[in-house]
């Protein structure tokens, strides 16, 4: 007798690993799930820009990161002492107009190198809601706790976000593989009625870019939570963002069916080392320590496809 229908997704048929590149960018679950890859030691590069939630926003980074275009002193708009751009999360703020353009500047860089050495980009869309500030029209990645009477609300349509991606999708991301989800968390702040718009509004415009180039495919983290797990035990306590166990069964879904059966068979060896050199011994000073650190010098020597470097000096450091 079964009780829920469990999500069954079939094995991509492009898949990555260790030897691929990857850049994530979107909403928070994004970092969540590109955090679990970057502790798996994939290479990825994570929201340089910081936590962006809508498509347009997520695209106007993409764009600027091939650009290249760096940040000016007439970009950036200063309220309660914190200088910042419109384009980009809070995290990024600054204390002056010079260090502010310093952290936008740099995750620029970060971006623009991720994006151009990228194989794979992992975006995530976590609301078809967007705020444009009511003076010019632009559309801002974060309103940076300012007055709702300087932006203008609204809703993009499945469409609008498809023609926002096609000239990407035939442009810079045109030879990448690029894997398209729609998060799961629950944006609760816009009333239950109009988070179902939202996120029926991106499933749409994401599976009609899946139809149309060649290179796009699409996770279904959503369908996973919300047909599969379907059960408020698998939310954290705020009842709107999945809890760690549901991040879990989500990562083990990923896992399966898009990393590569070598990252697969990998993916243990790897996880065991970073658990290892997370660990914290009793003794660190005893000669039984240090015999363990030799052993995990070892594994990672037989695992020269995967980058340990952090790991190697932590472990050299106590082998001694």
């Amino acid at each position: 007798m079964k009780f829920r229908t469990e999500a069954e997704i079939k094995p991509f048929d492009r898949r990555i690993g260790y030897e691929t590149r990857l850049l994530s960018l979107g909403s928070c679950f994004a970092e969540n799930m590109a955090e679990r890859l970057k502790r798996a030691k994939l290479q990825i590069a994570v929201n340089p820009m910081g936590t962006l939630f809508n498509p347009a926003s997520i695209a106007s980074a993409i764009e600027r990161f091939a650009e290249h275009r760096a940040y000016t002193e007439s970009e950036i708009t200063e309220s309660a002492g914190r200088w910042f751009a419109f384009d980009a999360h809070t995290s990024l703020d600054g204390c002056s107009p010079s260090s502010a353009l310093q952290r936008l500047n740099t995750a620029l860089d970060e971006g623009h190198r991720a994006l151009c050495a990228a194989d794979c980009i992992i975006l995530t869309f976590g609301t078809a809601w967007i705020y444009r500030l009511a003076e010019s029209g632009k559309v801002v990645a974060n309103c940076h706790k300012l007055p709702q009477s300087m932006f203008r609300r609204e809703r993009l349509s499945a469409e609008e976000i498809a023609e926002l991606y096609a000239p990407l999708l035939e442009g810079i991301l045109r030879d990448k593989l690029v894997i398209l989800t729609v998060s799961p968390v629950r944006h609760t702040a816009d009333g239950l009625e109009e988070n179902s718009i939202s996120k029926a509004i991106l499933r749409l415009a994401v599976d009609m870019l899946a139809q149309r180039f060649d290179n796009v495919r699409y996770f279904p983290s959503y369908e996973i939570v919300n047909d599969d797990l379907r059960d408020y035990r698998f939310y954290a306590d705020d009842l709107v963002h999945p809890n760690r166990q549901a991040m879990d069964y989500i990562w083990e879904k990923f896992a399966s069916a898009l990393l590569s059966p070598k990252a697969q068979s990998l993916l243990p060896k790897a996880e065991q080392i970073v658990a290892a050199a997370e660990h914290r011994p009793f003794n660190p000073d005893s000669g039984e320590y240090a015999a363990f650190c030799k052993r995990m010098l070892e594994c990672i020597e037989a695992l020269p496809d995967i980058n340990f470097s952090a790991e190697r000096e932590f472990f050299a450091r106590h082998a001694k």
